[in-house]
């Protein structure tokens, strides 16, 4: 009886989540950019503040950990022109001149956060192959610079 309770939790949370976050994100991307940053770096545990309020801090981490695998799924169903497009939209939204951003992802790959931690091992080696031929794309086409390894 518990188990269903919390299932039916869960699927009221995760409508919630969509409904009023992850709708709002007009690119899978963006998604699983936000999912990952609501995961602790130091726990593995994901955290969210007005979803734990309403649903409780366990169905909340549990919904959050499964939208993140489920948004992280459908980022590999993409073609690569597909991610191309979508990861374009993304880089367009934010701060920075897109050679900046290109540069720095290659420099730091600080994308290898986004991954989530229920990914198998083929998902994640098709992922980091994916971002990375995508970023030395975009490096060739922005002109990134491999920074001199004597430096």
């Amino acid at each position: 009886m518990r188990d269903a309770a919390q299932a039916q939790g869960q699927l009221k949370a995760a409508a919630d989540l969509w409904k009023h976050t992850l709708s709002q994100i007009r690119h899978r991307f963006g998604r699983l950019v936000y999912l990952s940053s609501l995961r602790d770096g130091n726990t593995g545990l994901y955290q969210h503040h007005g979803l734990a309020l309403t649903m409780g801090a366990e169905v909340a981490a549990d919904t959050l950990r499964s939208s993140h695998v489920d948004c992280f799924q459908e980022w590999l169903t993409l073609s690569l022109e597909e991610q191309h497009d979508d990861l374009m939209q993304y880089f367009a939204e934010q701060d920075a001149e897109l050679k900046v951003i290109v540069g720095t992802w290659s420099r730091l790959a600080s994308y290898r956060n986004l991954l989530p931690a229920g990914a198998t091992e083929n998902e994640r080696r098709l992922f980091l192959a994916d971002l990375e031929s995508l970023l030395a794309m975009l490096k060739n086409e922005c002109g990134v610079e491999d920074p001199d390894p004597s430096e």
